[in-house]
């Protein structure tokens, strides 16, 4: 998977490009959004919300004190690979109470990221399962915010207790250059898992 200029459109070649749903998902605050945005090479499409007095007890942003907004519905993103394959991006919502949309988000997802920050590691418990329990591959992405690392890989993996085959990455995803990797990583574990060709 290699990124493009966005230039290259559909219209340009002649031919609808075939289309690839990826879902980007994890607990409140650990970057989806971000990284939503990093990648796309359109202005995404963003349904945050400002975090009020009716979300306390009820969001917890422990971790996340400074988070002043909310996705409530999903983030939207879109990456041009080739003038025949187009990528689109669902960031989902990250707290409990909007975790029945990934039920309507899944359909149709080829695979999907999901990202973890260290600190609060179970927060990304609910989007593995959800995964694995569907069968839809997916690579993990430790959101290292601003370098920080406090947990080696073997340590991710083993608090996770991902599957040897799921690729893990570790880095600061608000970064595109990151993100575009963790992307590619993806693909490459779609290909190994013989879900495209």
């Amino acid at each position: 998977m290699a990124f493009v200029d966005s230039d290259l459109t559909p219209r340009a070649v002649g031919a609808a490009p075939a289309a690839v749903k990826i879902l980007v998902a994890g607990g409140f605050g650990v970057g989806k959004t971000t990284l939503v945005g990093a990648v796309s090479e359109v202005a995404p499409l963003r349904t945050e919300e400002y975090l009020t007095v009716a979300s306390v007890g009820v969001d917890d942003v422990e971790g996340v004190e400074r988070k002043s907004t909310t996705t409530v519905a999903m983030d939207f993103g879109r990456i041009m690979v080739s003038p025949r394959l187009v990528v689109y991006l669902f960031g989902t919502p990250g707290q409990e109470r909007f975790w029945f949309m990934w039920n309507d988000l899944v359909h149709g997802a080829l695979g999907a990221v999901v990202l973890a920050d260290t600190r609060r590691l179970e927060s990304s418990f609910a989007s593995i399962d959800f995964f694995e329990s569907r069968r839809i591959p997916f690579v993990v992405g430790v959101n290292c915010f601003h370098g920080r690392r406090d947990r080696d890989e073997g340590e991710v993996r083993e608090a996770l207790d991902l599957d040897p085959d799921v690729p893990l990455m570790m880095g600061d995803m608000r970064e595109r250059s990151v993100g575009r990797d963790l992307l590619l990583s993806l693909a490459d574990h779609l290909i190994r898992t013989n879900s495209i060709t």
